[in-house]
């Protein structure tokens, strides 16, 4: 490990950052429970582009101040995921780290993580599990997967962390949880009667992104003057 814990501490994530009332949260989750329910879509890539909820989301003034506080004033987001976890579907999200896949990689001085929990993320219905300080291993080896229609980098040498070695993180509706680019974690299958769903936001500075494929939509800048 290296001997500074980056930009986010020693345990690469930081908790207690409201990005909605809950009450609103979860009247969101319902309305995209709807909306999805009839082709069950487990991932609906970049919804920051073409949906003003999503705009709104990633642009929330308490996320973002603790997003500028964490990478500077400077601020776009590379990328997003809507992520639904069905009751009764096999969906489970491997180990991974976000700042590394096939098409970009993340500087992570320059870039941090957000996970929305638009309903309440429990254990039961697949909230986050991190290896606490994993991030301090630096970027592992990955591989694609393409599973359920999306393409993920999943860290090799992370396949031998199982769940008694990670913290499960659970989040109500409304709240986000900031991690560096490098923390290992994954997600299980939704095992509760409801459906689990979550924003993944990729924020980056200026100089943050390194593309590996040419055609990666240009970053979106919601913050500062330096684009």
């Amino acid at each position: 490990m290296t001997s500074t814990g980056g930009i986010l501490g020693r345990r690469g994530f930081r908790t207690g950052i409201e990005w909605s009332a809950p009450s609103a949260a979860r009247a969101r989750a319902a309305q995209l429970v709807a909306e999805h329910r009839a082709r069950r879509q487990e991932i609906i890539r970049n919804p920051h582009l073409d949906t003003e909820w999503a705009r709104a989301a990633v642009r929330a003034p308490q996320l973002l101040a603790a997003v500028r506080e964490t990478i500077g004033p400077d601020v776009a987001v590379e990328n997003t995921f809507l992520v639904v976890k069905w009751p009764g579907c096999t969906f489970e999200i491997p180990w991974h780290q976000d700042g590394t896949d096939a098409r970009v990689e993340l500087d992570p001085d320059r870039s941090v993580s957000a996970w929305l929990a638009i309903s309440d993320a429990t254990v039961s219905n697949g909230c986050l599990h991190a290896v606490v300080g994993s991030h301090q291993f630096g970027y592992l080896p990955f591989s694609s997967e393409a599973e359920h229609g999306a393409e993920r980098g999943r860290a090799d040498q992370a396949t031998g962390f199982t769940a008694d070695a990670s913290t499960a993180l659970p989040l109500p509706a409304g709240s986000a949880l900031l991690m560096d680019s490098r923390l290992l974690h994954r997600s299980g299958t939704n095992t509760s009667n409801g459906a689990r769903v979550g924003l993944n936001v990729r924020y980056a500075a200026p100089g943050g992104i390194r593309r590996r494929d040419p055609q990666s939509p240009s970053p979106d800048p919601i913050s500062g003057t330096s684009w």
